[in-house]
């Protein structure tokens, strides 16, 4: 019985691997789902800021700053504001 009990195993183990497999590529499948779900949200968002008057690419740099750590935000400012003078846009 030993030797049989062997013999399962692999077969048993590859069962577990493909369905452990199975399962996390659904997981992935969903959130893939969900993911493009939120951003048709998001672009819904910025069609009706867009149609009520606002500028949606001002937004999208609005929302990209608020994401930044201060410090960050202040470094790239400082920055950018060297390269405008440099380039006479100041």
């Amino acid at each position: 019985m030993a030797e049989a009990d062997l013999a399962e195993r692999p077969a048993r183990d590859a069962t577990s691997t493909d369905d452990r497999l199975r399962l996390l590529i659904e997981r992935v499948e969903r959130l893939e789902e969900e993911k493009k779900g939120l951003a048709d949200d998001i672009r819904d968002v910025y069609a009706e800021a867009k149609a009520v008057g606002y500028d949606s690419k001002i937004m999208r740099q609005i929302v990209r700053l608020r994401k930044m750590k201060p410090d960050d935000r202040r470094e790239m400012e400082m920055v950018l504001d060297t390269y405008k003078a440099a380039l006479g846009l100041g």
